[in-house]
């Protein structure tokens, strides 16, 4: 089996060769020209017009959960990017697809178990059952690099078992390339999402997601720095090769269920949110790099669970002081003095005027300029479409740029705002960003 051929179809794990895999892909923006041509009959022949655009919509987001689903890898993981920000898209654009997108974020067709059990022979030895007292070979949960599975250790832990997909690598690369090369006339199935960044993004991380020695070493930290913590729960780490990864097993739900909860609950759920987000970093030296629900879980005594450490970075002095300072200057108005500090910090590109830079970057910081702050669909939606048009030939967002250490905070901080705004939670932001967010507080 080649690198550019992970799984046959057969298989099951990842589906088809490189060229069968491009193929699935470019059959969504096909798919959706051809669903156009045909409203565009049904219209001419007096069909109604809003009942065939919803038809079509909804055809279109049928198409995009099967195709990224089956496929698994990068189409997978793009396809869970895409849920987190239907927040920010039209309500016309954005109900067709979240229900459907939302079970990318929870589990995939998964792998057979003869595969999930290769896997385990190659990574732990021929006699890899000895490690367990019990492994229920039907997966918990099955995403885009791997499947995970309950098992019991020999001293009665509870555990999840992380399997990673046979030629994961090889075909997450491949579908983000194809994926960069699509982006262009896929932007119709998503309202205008900057589909490239993400694309771009995602592929330079590739090779770190799929080596879950270095996830094990990050997690590790995690749970020994926040152990005991009254808020949080981080599953330790029990063994561990390239491929396979063994820890805690949490119980819990999904994140995103607590929308239909009450207030209160809401609130609570994404202040923790929020809070992990930034107590990581100061607190155990580690920023958790992907803030997609599916990785987040209420326990059973209300606390939240924090899962998948695959995507994270290094902060052993906490988040920059820079970052908070720039926050800060923005709240005071100061314009002059974040376009010094922005400049400082290499986000200046070219040349910027302090007070566009003011007026593009405010609705940024706006849940930090108030003590209680509601993140619900409308805002984000606002705050997409001034992003939208600041990225316009000439705008003021094309002359800014992203400097490495900010990029993954930068897509941390972006996929958090959009998940709490599904959330529709209020509360005191502020406060955390106060404790735990160096030189944002005042003297």
């Amino acid at each position: 089996m080649t690198p550019e051929q992970p799984e046959d179809r057969e298989g099951g794990v990842l589906p088809e060769s490189t060229l069968a895999r491009s193929a699935r892909l470019l059959s969504l923006p096909l798919g959706v020209a051809a669903r156009a041509s045909v409203g565009a009959g049904k219209r001419l022949f007096g069909g109604d017009a809003d009942q065939i655009d919803a038809q079509l919509k909804d055809a279109a987001a049928e198409q995009l959960f099967a195709v990224l689903g089956e496929l698994k890898g990068g189409a997978m993981k793009f396809g869970q990017m895409l849920s987190m920000f239907e927040a920010f898209l039209p309500e016309d654009l954005a109900a067709p697809f979240r229900t459907r997108l939302r079970q990318l974020q929870d589990g995939a067709p998964p792998m057979p178990s003869s595969k999930a059990q290769a896997v385990l022979r190659a990574e732990l030895g021929s006699d890899w059952r000895r490690e367990f007292a019990e492994i229920d070979l039907r997966p918990a949960a099955a995403a885009s690099i791997g499947q995970v599975h309950r098992g019991r250790l020999r001293d009665g832990t509870e555990v999840a078992i992380k399997i990673q997909y046979p030629g994961a690598e090889a075909a997450i690369a491949s579908d983000l390339r194809q994926i960069k090369r699509l982006t262009a006339v896929m932007t119709p199935l998503t309202g205008g999402v900057d589909l490239a960044s993400i694309a771009k993004e995602m592929a330079a991380r590739v090779s770190d997601e799929v080596d879950y020695t270095l996830e094990a070493g990050a997690q590790s930290q995690v749970a020994e720095a926040l152990a005991g913590h009254p808020r949080f729960v981080v599953p330790r780490v029990h063994q561990f090769t390239q491929r396979v990864l063994v820890s805690d097993w949490i119980d819990g739900r999904k994140l995103t269920t607590v929308i239909e909860d009450s207030e209160d609950v809401r609130r609570q759920a994404a202040l923790d949110y929020v809070t992990f987000l930034f107590a990581g970093p100061k607190l155990a030296g580690i920023l958790h790099g992907d803030p997609h629900p599916g990785n987040y879980l209420i326990t059973p005594d209300g606390k939240l669970g924090v899962v998948d450490y695959g995507l994270f970075a290094r902060l052993p002095d906490g988040l920059p002081k820079p970052m908070g300072q720039l926050i800060r200057n923005a709240l005071d108005g100061d314009a002059e003095a974040m376009l010094a500090g922005l400049a400082a910090e290499g986000f200046i590109g070219k040349d910027v005027q302090a007070s566009e830079l003011l007026d593009y970057l405010a609705p940024f910081v706006e849940p930090a300029s108030v003590e209680e702050f509601h993140f619900n669909r409308e805002w984000s939606r606002g705050q997409f479409l001034r992003v939208h048009n600041a990225m316009q030939p000439g705008g003021v967002a094309t002359r800014l740029n992203i400097p490495p250490l900010y990029t993954i905070i930068w897509r941390a901080w972006l996929g958090g705002i959009a998940v709490l705004s599904q959330l529709d939670a209020k509360a005191n932001f502020a406060s955390v960003l106060r404790e735990y967010l160096p030189g944002f507080a005042r003297a």
